[in-house]
């Protein structure tokens, strides 16, 4: 009777060995679930029901591929996607690269210190330019439990808030459930007219976020190291590939659930075009408890993600430039346009939407490279793209780069 309780024990310390491994992903998966993820899927439930939960669906496939690409390459190569483009750009090509992927992650930063802030004046009524400062000093906090704690501990924090996020956007489902042959009638590819088309875009284009693929990598190497065996990276990349599907998933899921919850609450409701008006439509269909909810994992949303894009910027920094500002140094530095964006009255919702055309561009410059670093055996060696996944990957690359030059030609010449 030993033998099986040796296996079982056995089987036991596989499992949980594992499952220590997982915890970068989720940290990456917070670029998914941000405010203005939020603002766009709100939009697509409440003004066109269940049309575009295929887009999402789409979306997290290939979110799934890009942030997997980016985990291996850190683990293949020992180091971050910045890292190695910082060896192989000129000095002058370098600085310029660096200037783009600092507004990109300026640009997400700023996004999600207004999120949280609107969310503290749906809960509190606090101010938005305090609600701003509130959020920077919460963020401030938790990249100090990174910077004296650890990553895990960091990453700890970030799945609580994912939790809360989670929590915050899919409890009103539980209240108004949403119509089960109407939702899955949303899995059929369509349209129904320019703005659905537009809308789709949006969702899909600025689905993956270029700051999340820089950090990636970054975050997978600090986690497991580089080992010079080609068998430990192979079961470290197999049990990265867990992490980068878990999280994903439950970043689709949240997603999803957004669109959904406004589907069944907040169709032909006017006013959900904001963030706190889709708020008060969901406090005044399902309820204060469940509006309360909601904007506790808007505010979770906002806290996370900008403690991650900081980091996310550090990464970059020191990528590319070898220059290491401490993290709560630079987390001051970004928050001031944020600050000063709130402080004008700018409407929160149109400044998320900005925001998010502006991280368009920044898209291709860190999709590309790592699709073609991925694919290179020079680089990756044993771990380089089989030819389905170069197909793949490179299909994701120009569907994502192309709806992102639709969005952002729509939106400039006044279309959106």
């Amino acid at each position: 009777m030993a033998a099986p309780a040796l296996e079982t024990r056995a089987t036991s310390g596989k499992v949980w060995s594992r499952l220590l491994l997982l915890g970068p992903a989720f940290v990456a998966a917070i670029a998914y679930v941000d405010p203005g993820n939020v603002a766009a899927n709100l939009t697509a439930g409440a003004n066109y029901g269940y049309l575009l939960v295929w887009v999402l669906v789409v979306a997290n496939a290939m979110a799934v591929l890009v942030q997997y690409q980016s985990a291996k390459l850190g683990l293949a190569t020992g180091m971050s996607l910045p890292e190695i483009l910082g060896k192989r750009l000129g000095n002058k090509r370098r600085r310029l690269y660096w200037l783009q992927a600092e507004v990109v992650a300026g640009a997400t930063d700023m996004a999600e210190v207004i999120g949280g802030a609107v969310a503290l004046n749906l809960l509190f009524g606090i101010p938005l330019l305090a609600g701003g400062v509130i959020v920077g000093v919460a963020s401030m906090l938790l990249l100090a439990l990174q910077s004296r704690r650890g990553q895990r501990s960091f990453e700890y924090a970030i799945l609580v808030l994912l939790g809360i996020i989670a929590v915050g956007f899919v409890s009103g489902l539980f209240v108004n459930p949403p119509d089960a042959g109407s939702a899955f009638g949303g899995l059929v590819p369509r349209f129904e007219g320019t703005d659905t088309i537009l809308l789709a875009a949006s969702m899909l284009g600025a689905t993956v976020m270029p700051h999340a693929i820089y950090l990636h990598s970054a975050l997978a190497r600090d986690r497991h190291g580089f080992s010079p065996d080609p068998v430990i990276r192979t079961k470290l990349i197999r049990a990265t590939r867990t992490d980068v599907v878990g999280a994903l998933l439950l970043a689709g899921v949240v997603n999803i659930s957004m669109l959904l919850l406004a589907a069944s609450s907040l169709r032909g409701i006017e006013g959900t075009d904001t963030i706190a008006g889709a708020h008060a439509a969901v406090t005044s269909a399902l309820g204060p408890a469940i509006g309360v909810i909601f904007a506790i994992g808007l505010l979770a949303s906002g806290l996370a993600s900008t403690s991650v894009g900081c980091y996310a910027g550090a990464t970059i920094m020191g990528g590319l430039l070898k220059v290491r500002i401490p993290l709560l140094t630079r987390r001051v530095i970004t928050l001031i346009p944020a600050l000063i964006v709130l402080g004008a009255g700018i409407e929160p919702t149109l400044a998320l939407v900005l925001s998010q055309v502006l991280l368009s561009f920044g898209i291709p410059f860190a999709l590309i490279p790592l699709i073609r670093l991925t694919g290179k055996k020079d680089v990756m060696g044993l771990h380089a793209d089989s030819m389905p996944l170069k197909i793949a990957g490179w299909t994701s690359a120009v569907l994502i780069v192309g709806l992102n030059c639709v969005l952002i030609t729509l939106t400039l010449t006044g279309q959106s």
